[in-house]
């Protein structure tokens, strides 16, 4: 799927379209320190594991995950979770390669993303967690007007919860 930002084109890889090498990619990525790190679950993940999940999304309704290229250059990955189609709603989620760590990537992900969600799934809400002390990610949100809905703990971690309402028609 191409998405076009700016009179630029970014291609979307739907996880469980990846080529093996991608998606060992994508486990090198998940498990880099710099990436665990601001996830609710900061293990390892083993190959098995990560080829397992890769292979349940082929029969989810409710998650998407995809690969964001631009040219030849991987900027990293967005996903939704909770996509409920009837509330118009998702979680999104993303994180940037960090291996080749592209200038701008957080923006192009989340551009990427926002236009993905509302004009290809039709959906008006967009929610995500982050930790309270990733000020990168909370900064970029706010840069993309997500909202303040809430905060929570979990794992003995504080998180603010955040919402973005497309008011677009």
């Amino acid at each position: 799927m191409k998405i076009e930002l700016k009179e630029e084109v970014f291609e979307l890889i739907n996880f469980i379209d990846l080529t093996l090498n991608e998606q060992k990619m994508v486990l090198v990525w998940r498990n880099h320190e710099s990436v665990k790190k601001w996830m609710h679950d900061s293990q390892n993940i083993t190959t098995k594991n990560h080829l397992k999940f890769i292979a349940s999304l082929k029969m989810s309704k409710t998650k998407e995950y995809m690969v964001v290229k631009k040219n030849t250059d991987y900027i990293g990955v967005v996903d939704f979770t909770d996509i409920n189609f009837a509330k118009k709603s998702a979680d999104i989620g993303l994180y940037a390669n960090p291996i080749d760590k592209i200038k701008g990537a957080g923006s192009m992900l989340l551009e990427v993303g926002l236009k993905y969600a509302f004009e290809v799934l039709k959906l008006k809400t967009l929610n995500l967690e982050v930790f309270i002390d990733n000020e990168r990610a909370i900064g970029l949100y706010r840069k993309f007007n997500f909202k303040d809905s809430g905060k929570k703990v979990a794992d003995g971690k504080s998180i603010i919860c955040m919402k973005f309402r497309n008011e677009e028609e």
